[in-house]
Parts: C-alpha cells; sequence; structure tokens
C-alpha cells in the first residue's frame, strides 16, 4: 500500500526516461505512469540532455549503451546543468567497475537488466525522497547565509558600522580571528557573519563554549578520540575540528581553555594537523579557527594564565564589540528588530509597538546584559503588553533605572578636586568596560603600566 505522502511527491515531481530502444521506452513510461509518477520521455542522449535544458525534472532514469551520446556522457552533461536532477543509470552490461564509474559520474543509483519494475520504483522513490531532502537543506542554507548578511545586522551606530567594516575586509582572509568583548554582544553573531560571507559558506561552521565542556573531556571534544583511549570511550570519535574540517571553528571562552589543552590548540594552528586521543597518527585538517572571549587575554598573559604565542597566533584580526550602553543608536532599531522577530514566533497578526515613554527608558538604561538582556526585555514585553503597545510597565524593574549621564555637574556641586574627578572618571571607564583593563587603558589614551599604577594608588588613597 503506497502512502498518500509517497503520492504526492510522485505527482510533484517529474520524471525524464532516457531510452533508444521504442518498446523498452513505452513500456518504462507506461509502468511510471501507472504508479503516479509525471513522466517524460527522450529516444537518445542528446534529446534527453535537451530536455533537462528546458525543462524542470526531477529524475533522469536512462539506459547506458545509446548512440549519439551515451549514458556516461548524459550523466556528466546533466549534472553540469543548473539544479541537476538526480540520475539513476540501467543497462544490460552489469559490473562493479560500470557502478563505480557511473556513481564517481554523478548518478544516484543503478539497475541492471532483467529487473523487476517493483526494483525499479523503489529506486525511483529512494531517488526523489533524497533530492527532495537536499533541496530542503539547500534551502535551510540559503536562509541562514541570507540571516548572517552584513546587511541584516543591525548596527547603525559608528562603532558598530567599524566593526562591520572591519568583517567585510576580511571576508576573503582566512586568517585566525579574535572577537573581545562583554557577553551578550554578538560574538557569535559576528564569527558566523564572518563565516557566511566567506569562500568557507557552503562547508561546516562548528561552535563550542569551551566553558561549558569539562575540562577532562575538552581534549577529546576538539581533536576526537579513538575506541578505548578511556574509560567511556565505546567507539570512534570525530572532534570538532575534524567536524569542521573545510569550514570555521568557534571557539567561545577561550581564555577558559587550560594551559596544558592551549600548548596543544596552539600545535593544531600552527600545523594544521590533529592526533585523536588514543591515536598514534596525526590527520591533516583545514579549519579556519574564530576565538571569543570577555576576559582580559593581555591581562591573563601577564598573570601567566594565558599563553602569549597562542594569543598572537589566535589574535592575527582582532575585533572588539562594544557594549551595547557605547552604541545607543543601535538600542531602538535592534529592539523594533527584536519586536518583529518574536512577536512573529508567537503569532501575533497585529504589530507590537514601543509606547514612547518605554523607548524613552530602553535608551537611558546601562544594559549591563547587552543584547541578550535587551532581547528578554522585549519577549517579556511582548508577553506582558495589552493592545499592541508596550508600556513601562511591561519592562524589567531594572530598566526603570537610568544611567547616569552628567558626572561633571555632580562633580562640581561636590567640589571634588581634578585627582578626585580623574580618580572618579577612570573607575567609571574601567566599570563601562566591564573591568577589562586593556580597553580601559586605550580608551583612555593611557598606557597599561600607567592605568595599573594610578589603579594602585586609588586603592591604597581608598585604605588611608
Amino acid at each position: 500500500m503506497t502512502s498518500a505522502s509517497t503520492l504526492s511527491l510522485r505527482r510533484s515531481a517529474k520524471i525524464l526516461v532516457v531510452e533508444d530502444d521504442d518498446a523498452m521506452r513505452d513500456l518504462l513510461v507506461e509502468e511510471l505512469s501507472d504508479e503516479g509518477f509525471d513522466v517524460l520521455a527522450a529516444g537518445d542522449g542528446r534529446a534527453g540532455v535537451d530536455l533537462v535544458l528546458t525543462h524542470p525534472v526531477d529524475l533522469v532514469i536512462t539506459d547506458l549503451r545509446m548512440p549519439d551520446v551515451d549514458g556516461f556522457d548524459l550523466i556528466r552533461d546533466v549534472k553540469a546543468t543548473r539544479q541537476a536532477p538526480h540520475i539513476v543509470m540501467i543497462t544490460a552490461f552489469g559490473s562493479i567497475e560500470t557502478a563505480i564509474k557511473a556513481v564517481k559520474l554523478g548518478a544516484f543509483d543503478y539497475i541492471t537488466k532483467p529487473f523487476e519494475f517493483e526494483e525499479l520504483i523503489i529506486v525511483a522513490d529512494k531517488a526523489l525522497n533524497d533530492r527532495k531532502l537536499h533541496r530542503h537543506i539547500e534551502h535551510l542554507q540559503r536562509e541562514v547565509e541570507g540571516k548572517y548578511r552584513f546587511g541584516n545586522i543591525i548596527g547603525e551606530s559608528e562603532a558598530m558600522q567599524e566593526v562591520l567594516g572591519l568583517v567585510t575586509r576580511i571576508s576573503t582572509s582566512d586568517a585566525f580571528v579574535l572577537i573581545t568583548g562583554e557577553s551578550g554582544t554578538g560574538k557569535e553573531l559576528i564569527s558566523r557573519a564572518i563565516h557566511y560571507n566567506s569562500a568557507r559558506a557552503s562547508q561546516p561552521f562548528v561552535a563550542v563554549n569551551l566553558a561549558a565542556v569539562p575540562s577532562q573531556l575538552i581534549e577529546s571534544e576538539l581533536f576526537g578520540h579513538k575506541k578505548g583511549a578511556f574509560t567511556d570511550a565505546h567507539s570512534d570519535r570525530d572532534g570538532l575540528f575534524r567536524q569542521a574540517n573545510g569550514g570555521t571553528l568557534f571557539l567561545d571562552e577561550i581564555g577558559e581553555l587550560a594551559l596544558e589543552l592551549q600548548a596543544k590548540l596552539l600545535r593544531v594552528l600552527q600545523e594544521q594537523e590533529i592526533r585523536p586521543v588514543g591515536s598514534a597518527k596525526v590527520e591533516r585538517v583545514d579549519v579556519r579557527v574564530v576565538a571569543a572571549t570577555n576576559k582580559d587575554l593581555e591581562e591573563m598573559m601577564t598573570q601567566g594564565s594565558f599563553r602569549e604565542d597562542l594569543y598572537y597566533r589566535l589574535n592575527v584580526i582582532d575585533i572588539r564589540l562594544p557594549p551595547l550602553r557605547n552604541r545607543v543608536d543601535d538600542i531602538l532599531p535592534i529592539a523594533e528588530h527584536l519586536l518583529v522577530q518574536h512577536a512573529g514566533k508567537v503569532g501575533s497578526k497585529t504589530p507590537i509597538t514601543l509606547s514612547p515613554e518605554a523607548q524613552r527608558m530602553l535608551l537611558s538604561y546601562r544594559w549591563p546584559g547587552n543584547v541578550r538582556e535587551l532581547q528578554n526585555t522585549i519577549e517579556r514585553g511582548i508577553a506582558l503588553c495589552t493592545g499592541g503597545v508596550i508600556e513601562p510597565t511591561d519592562l524589567p524593574q531594572a530598566v526603570h533605572h537610568k544611567r547616569d549621564i552628567d558626572y561633571l555637574a555632580p562633580a562640581v556641586s561636590r567640589h571634588l578636586s581634578m585627582a578626585e574627578l580623574e580618580r572618579d572618571f577612570i573607575l567609571l571607564v574601567l566599570d563601562d568596560e566591564g573591568g577589562n583593563k586593556t580597553r580601559t587603558a586605550q580608551r583612555l589614551g593611557l598606557d597599561r603600566k600607567t592605568l595599573y599604577r594610578k589603579l594602585e594608588e586609588f586603592g591604597k588613597r581608598d585604605k588611608s
């Protein structure tokens, strides 16, 4: 009993039969049509190729031995066409060499005469289902690639325009990238944009949060293992480097990697070779690595907790993502984008908007959780609002606290000295940069040694 879904697929697909024997061609067309397939026919290879070029064909069933253009030539010509159909070859000259050649040229399957028509029907259904799956995957791939096009990343502020400009320039490069920034600033979003706008876009993008992997399993997770390498290694397993071969591996929270594994990672980056746990052999890989962290790796180097050679190997291109509080121009555009996105998820038929007062609150809040916190805020607002308008009462209590914009007027009223004003300003910038001393020094125009010395002085002054 043929299922309804199979019958539906047969009716929606078009099959081309290419056979120079008139009687055999007519028989194939009749049998396939009786099973619900929509069938075209061609009497030779050249006519078959011409039909593929002029008609939307999903499956070609072709004889091998034909005058003019034989089955092998037909496979070559058909597979070179745009959105090439699947191909099944039928021949009386069955041999393993013929089958291998047909498959290598791009045939989906191979049937030897004489055969039962039930066998052909099974192979045809299998080919059409495989084609449907591949087209669905291609559609999803195009959707993903579209999502991460530069034009779809919200960043109207000057700071984000600089970031996107840099990402655009490196899209044709295979250089390693280090993305730094506070949690929630969109480091994985940028890493995906780098991948899907590069020559590696059709290859895998593999992401791992190193902070979420138990330390004793990270080596196996990255490089794979052989069966019996350790107690729970019941079978061979590919590591993330092998899974990402040809594409991009995103190593989030790189600052969490133990020193011993930092040395092994450095060797892999330098040699482009991995050695699975428990294996005596190395394997070549071709992987672009994008790493990210919210930690100050330069400070970690001075403390001896991050290898200097690994830092410079990863940091070929440095992308620093600004916190949301430093890109106020992006807050409302991101919020509006999230409103459309999440309203669609909950099935809202009418647009949901922010009231003017709610907009002012979003603009005046400091967003310590960055874009991720803004996303949660919008989701809450959509869930709680009535009448399609998000009001201040629909926003979390934390958002009601305004940022401290004017610090000079209070400084004057408090009669602060220049030294006290300098201290407050440095500490304010340090807090704004999430405690990252390297970025704080750069923003203040100081070298790190000067910043460290001043912070030491502030600490002594507070204790006295």
